[in-house]
């Protein structure tokens, strides 16, 4: 069942609030979904499952989920003491992108601009299903916090600008860092080496780490 695009920010509050206190089992079952019995395989169908939900409307373009609200939509697997329980994954890292365009003018600014988190209690012994929908909101980054992102964003197309992409490791970036984003270690893509030739190299994407996801719930629910 596909939603329309909420046209308003309070529409989409509306909707998303609508889903608090549910369970995965719940929200799929009125949307006529399957719900798989591990996320292994599935490691995106989570966020899939509410973007379905809440009209979300901006596939799998570089846009933020809720295109004409300019909101982008992730989802928190967090404990039943609100610890979020792994990084968040934010847009892929262009690896061969050298020009020297403006953080303000990046996928990873668009998409965290305007954040809707959605909270999802999801400890191990848990069933995917029975999984549940804590509080939602919508979230912008402080200028304290846009600043440190600014600058870890910066260290690191830096780096990858000067090829040095393979020097990438998880000591870079304060709540900004990068990881291998592929299936397995066979999905290669290009990138630039640092005498400026083409090598081959595993994706990169970008993540924020837990410790700065378990800043913003500290922040917006103390």
């Amino acid at each position: 069942m596909k939603r329309s695009p909420p046209v308003t920010e309070q529409a989409l509050l509306a909707r998303v609030n609508d889903l608090a206190a549910k369970t995965i089992n719940q929200i799929a079952n009125d949307l006529n979904m399957f719900v798989p019995e591990s996320l292994l395989k599935a490691k995106g169908w989570m966020g899939e499952l509410i973007e379905t939900a809440l009209g979300a409307n901006a596939g799998n373009t570089a846009q933020p989920d809720f295109v004409e609200l300019g909101i982008e939509l992730k989802t928190l697997p967090i404990d039943r003491f609100g610890k979020p329980l792994e990084s968040t994954y934010v847009t892929v890292v262009p690896l061969l992108d050298r020009q020297q365009f403006s953080w303000e003018k990046s996928e990873v600014y668009g998409k965290l601009k305007r954040v809707l988190w959605v909270p999802i209690i999801s400890e191990r012994h848990m069933s995917v299903g029975e999984r549940q929908v804590a509080n939602p909101f919508i979230w912008s980054p402080d200028h304290h916090d846009m600043q440190i992102l600014k600058t870890d964003w910066h260290e690191i197309m830096d780096m990858v600008a000067l090829g040095q992409v393979e020097k990438l490791n998880g000591r870079f970036g304060t709540y900004l860092h990068v990881r291998p984003k592929a299936a397995n270690s066979r999905c290669l893509t290009n990138a630039y080496a640092e005498d400026g030739s083409i090598m081959q190299t595993l994706p990169r994407g970008f993540y924020l780490r837990s410790d700065f996801t378990r800043k913003i719930l500290s922040d917006v629910f103390r």
